[in-house]
């Protein structure tokens, strides 16, 4: 009981921790955006030149190839699959067909789905939330198979935790999944003790490639 309650009161602090930072990197952001504004036009000039080579050739609208095909999942006796082998991490605006639904990693787009506990009621683009696990996040995933009351639960559990997003994803095998940068695992229901074992390893985990990269000032349906 003791030590629960202790592995608790941490984790909060954590993720108090974790929100005082990303306050903080807003404010920097307001800052920087002052300044940014200064090379606006020279952005758009060296834009518009990029734009019309862009529009030379059909690729685009082309899968990008991605590297996570070249590997594996790996089930722990914890039940995580963790991905063996190399993610991409190159920044795409073209699809990219993943090796998994919903994907742990791999190419993605440059703009990130908002990740601040945000709960999206519509599927998102999974090139933008494959971006928002690359900062940290965790990414709850859900079919119609699911449970209303598991839905709304694990909504209200995501809205009060930074790193974390939520949407359906109608592919899926499973109705419940829980997703991090080159780990997942399914779950039983809101009240599976694997989700906060889950959440407590993977918000901000060992596994981030970008630590401490914002969840705000994305992409937001």
């Amino acid at each position: 009981m003791g030590s629960a309650k202790k592995a608790s009161t941490s984790r909060k602090a954590r993720i108090e921790e974790m929100r005082r930072a990303e306050q903080a990197r807003e404010r920097r952001n307001r800052f920087l955006t002052i300044g940014a504004s200064l090379v606006i036009v020279t952005g758009l000039v060296v834009g518009g030149v990029v734009l019309v080579r862009s529009q030379d050739g059909a690729g685009d609208t082309a899968a990008a190839s991605d590297s996570s095909g070249k590997g594996k999942f790996v089930t722990g006796k914890d039940g995580v699959k963790t991905w063996e082998g190399k993610l991409a991490r190159n920044h795409v605006t073209k699809a990219v067909k993943y090796a998994s639904e919903p994907p742990v990693g791999g190419d993605h787009n440059p703009v990130w789905m908002n990740c601040n506990g945000d709960v999206y009621t519509e599927p998102v683009k999974t090139t933008n939330a494959v971006h928002s696990l690359e900062h940290g996040a965790v990414w709850v995933t859900y079919n119609a198979a699911a449970k209303k009351s598991d839905v709304d639960a694990l909504a209200a559990k995501v809205k009060k935790t930074p790193y974390t997003l939520m949407s359906p994803m109608d592919d899926q095998k499973d109705p419940i999944m829980l997703s991090a940068w080159g780990n997942q695992r399914t779950v039983t229901g809101a009240s599976d003790p694997n989700v906060d074992k889950f959440f407590e390893k993977f918000v901000q985990g060992e596994q981030t490639p970008e630590p401490g990269a914002t969840c705000t000032n994305g992409l937001s349906k």
